[in-house]
């Protein structure tokens, strides 16, 4: 997106950044191999604005020579004007995208929701039934910032979306509300900022976390993360972090 695309908030960052990124061949032929280094899964996450573009990525992402471990749809993303959330807020329009993307897509495929759906947990449900292996929960909230000076939005787009630890409980309930209502796994995502946040996402019903923001301020606490999960483990007795999911609703 043109003009102001990042501002920082009291415990969290507004960002309009507009999905920037070089297009699917660029990325197949130039870039997804210097993800092969770390011996990893490879998950892939895909924006679209119609459904022929989500077909075309998909074949694009098919003919790569590096396995690819998941595609992420990104349903989601509350700062472009065309696709994005506006895939993820109508059951219809999310119904179909997950759809397209399962006939098109033989592995394992995630679909990224949006906070901003009228139900997490119903929209979480529509996936797993159009064929989704997993849902992430979730992407940024909707939020603004003024420019007093200017006496305007500081972004173009006006709305911008919110991360950081002020969206945590907002998250944090709604990883609940997904994980109660499916049995595929549920991927935790919004807010987490330090490792009790992520233990507490997987103790809700997360299978397993993303983290984003947070990694602008410490690069390290992925790292710091593992150990928190294995101190806890160790604690209560448990072999795995598996034992933990959703071990809260218990």
């Amino acid at each position: 997106n043109p003009g102001c695309r990042i501002v920082e908030t009291y415990s969290g960052v507004l960002n309009s950044i507009g999905l920037q990124n070089s297009g699917v061949d660029h990325f197949v032929a130039q870039e997804l191999s210097a993800f092969s280094f770390a011996g990893r899964p490879i998950i892939v996450n895909i924006a679209f604005e119609t459904l022929d573009d989500l077909v075309e990525t998909v074949e694009v992402l098919k003919g790569s020579a590096l396995k690819i471990s998941a595609l992420e749809l990104n349903v989601s993303c509350p700062n472009v004007t065309r696709g994005g959330m506006t895939w993820g807020i109508h059951p219809e329009s999310l119904e179909s995208a997950v759809t397209a993307a399962r006939r098109a897509w033989n592995g394992i495929l995630w679909v990224k929701l949006s906070p901003q759906a009228p139900s997490v947990g119903e929209f979480a449900e529509l996936s797993q039934g159009c064929g989704a292996e997993a849902v992430v929960v979730g992407n940024t909230w909707l939020g603004m910032a003024i420019d007093n000076e200017r006496e305007r939005p500081f972004f173009e787009n006006v709305f911008a979306g919110l991360s950081g630890p002020a969206v945590f409980p907002l998250a944090l309930r709604a990883v609940w509300e997904a994980a109660g209502a499916v049995e595929i796994p549920v991927i935790g995502c919004g807010g987490i900022s330090r490792p009790q946040d992520a233990l507490s996402m997987i103790l809700a019903g997360a299978s397993a976390v993303e983290v984003g923001t947070a990694l602008f301020v410490d690069s390290r606490l992925p790292a710091s993360i593992c150990r928190e999960l294995e101190r806890h483990l160790r604690e209560k007795g448990l072999s795995s972090v598996g034992d933990l999911v959703g071990r809260a609703r218990r």
